[in-house]
Formats: structure tokens, sequence, C-alpha cells
């Protein structure tokens, strides 16, 4: 069984999404699972993803209003089995009248995995959630990374 912590920060104009979790896999297995392009679609989306620093790549998810669904990324750092670092902007102006889903998003996310007994401590931040612009993403973000949690965990225990 898992232990799982969620928190969230937020600074003057932007919030930052953290969540923990020990995992009972390695820390190579849990890598596996976040760095392969076939795995991260069972836990998250459709996607092109390549572990190369400066590889630019995309998510696809349900287009609306004027987003397309696409987010567009590029690995920002890489440190095998320790740290992956991509950027994640997707959402259109357009969509950002209200906080709404499709808004305007530029963002990074933060993998770090460290050995914990015969698991991994995988611990993942998602800065750069600006208020109000983005509170939408932001809070339906928070609870879905959390959920992400367990399906890398059971991904990883396959891989």
């Amino acid at each position: 069984m898992t232990s799982q912590a969620k928190s969230q920060t937020k600074s003057a104009a932007t919030r930052d999404i953290v969540v923990e979790d020990v995992v009972p896999q390695p820390p190579e297995k849990v890598w596996k699972a976040l760095t392969t392009a076939q795995l991260i679609g069972q836990w998250l989306m459709p996607n092109d993803f390549e572990p190369v620093v400066g590889k630019r790549f995309t998510f696809k998810t349900r287009p609306i209003g004027d987003w397309d669904g696409v987010v567009q990324c590029e690995v920002l750092e890489i440190v095998p089995h320790r740290r992956l670092v991509y950027s994640w902007k997707g959402g259109s102006d357009s969509n950002n009248s209200d906080s709404n889903y499709g808004s305007k998003l530029d963002s990074v996310v933060t993998w770090t995995l460290q050995p914990e007994g015969r698991g991994t401590r995988l611990r993942l931040v998602h800065t750069g959630f600006r208020s109000p612009q983005n509170d939408f993403a932001y809070d339906a973000m928070s609870p879905g990374w959390g959920r992400i949690m367990g399906r890398i965990s059971e991904i990883a225990a396959a891989a």
C-alpha cells in the first residue's frame, strides 16, 4: 500500500501542485514508466515523448473552445532514475476570459525519484498556475495528479 501526501503552495500570482508518494517499485521501473512514451500514454495521455534534453513533444487531450487539446512540451532536464523536468504549455488566449478549462497555461513539471527501502519516493511539482486564469486547470489537475501516482505505480509494476 502506498502513502500519499499532497500539498498546494501559493505565491503572489501563481500556485504550484505538489504530490508525493512512496511506491513499492524501484526507481529503475518508475523511471521507465515516466520516460517511455507508450507507458506514459497508459497513465496520462497519448504523446510522442523521448527522454532527450531539448526534445519537443506533445500530449493530446480533448479540444475545447479555441484550444486544440494539444499540450506543447520540451524536455528541460534529465538525471536518469532521479529527475525529469519538462515544460507544459497549452490552452488558448481566447479561453482566458474566465478561469475555465482551456485557458492559456505556461508551466513546468518536475519529477524526482528517491530510493526508499525497496521502493521509490516519487515527487511531482507542477509549477506556474496563474490565478485566476488557471484556477480551473489547477483545481482539476490537483486531484488528477494525485490519482495518476497510483496509475504510475501500477504501470511500473508491470514494466
